[in-house]
């Protein structure tokens, strides 16, 4: 994905044209054109005892950029996304779409208050990034983010632009982006740094203290998965030799389009997930670096 496909007729500037589906699919685009009507929920606990582990020696030998458990998340689902192609799909304009790259967005609260206004934040790496480049990333934008209380531009000034309208007008303009998005010619003024435009959109609740909840996927933009990382807890878990042992785990909730692939595909990435986890070693690789995990 780091070297992108000559743009044919019927691609779009953020995904080329997947032509090569079964005929379901095609028809399953027509008879549920919204992506709120085909939101699949996924629930789970991943065993995160040895990432915390790694974390704390990540952090032992590098203090100055503090790597934490949702940078390794964020990490790993890269990865993931990367290994299994059809995650980073989407559907807009009753057409199915593959990304050219693989994007994260959050929402960051500029201050813990009840008031501070939040900043909307997109992470595209690089297929040659590492953990240690995308913790960077992230603190980095966040602390820029963190300088002011107020947006200073981007969507987020676009928007409170845009809310001063009155509100016929802003009905017409919201109406032709509409139309603008089903057709894939929005302007890249509007799209880019939208969290509505990007592979996954993530919510740390976690480090509110929250659980992960389920969270709607929108018919706007081309965002096909939602995902909701929820507190660390201790449990008891049964493990593999039959054994009982008392565990880290954390939530995560996931809500996926069903018609940019199959349960099965679904199963089998989330078992991914939980590969790199339970061997974080591998978020020292290149993301773009196979995973070497056994699907069978």
């Amino acid at each position: 994905m780091e070297e992108k496909r000559k743009r044919k007729f019927g691609d779009r500037r953020d995904g080329w044209w997947v032509k090569d589906t079964t005929g379901l699919q095609v028809i399953m685009t027509h008879l549920m054109p919204n992506r709120t009507d085909c939101e699949v929920y996924l629930h789970e606990s991943i065993d995160i005892t040895e990432l915390l582990k790694y974390i704390d020696r990540k952090n032992a030998e590098h203090p100055e950029y503090k790597t934490t458990l949702f940078h390794c998340i964020i990490t790993g689902l890269t990865k993931m996304v990367h290994e299994r192609p059809k995650m980073n799909r989407f559907i807009q304009g009753r057409r199915i779409y593959e990304r050219y790259d693989i994007s994260s967005s959050f929402v960051c609260k500029r201050r813990f208050t009840d008031h501070a206004e939040e900043a909307l934040m997109v992470l595209v790496p690089k297929m040659t990034d590492t953990l240690d480049d995308v913790s960077r990333k992230i603190v980095g934008e966040v602390h820029e983010t963190r300088k002011s209380e107020h947006s200073t531009g981007g969507v987020d000034a676009l928007m409170d632009s845009l809310a001063k309208w009155p509100r016929p007008l802003l009905m017409a303009f919201v109406k032709l982006i509409r139309i603008l998005d089903f057709w894939g010619v929005n302007p890249k003024a509007i799209t880019e740094g939208d969290p509505n435009y990007t592979t996954m959109l993530l919510s740390n609740l976690g480090s509110i203290k929250c659980p992960s909840v389920y969270h709607h996927l929108n018919n706007y933009g081309t965002n096909s998965i939602m995902i909701t990382v929820g507190t660390m807890y201790k449990d008891e878990v049964l493990m593999p030799d039959g054994s009982k042992e008392i565990r880290d785990l954390v939530d995560i909730g996931a809500t996926l389009d069903e018609r940019i692939a199959d349960g099965f595909y679904f199963a089998r990435s989330l078992k991914l997930v939980k590969h790199i986890c339970s061997n974080p070693e591998l978020l020292d690789r290149p993301i773009g670096e196979p995973s070497g995990f056994d699907y069978k």
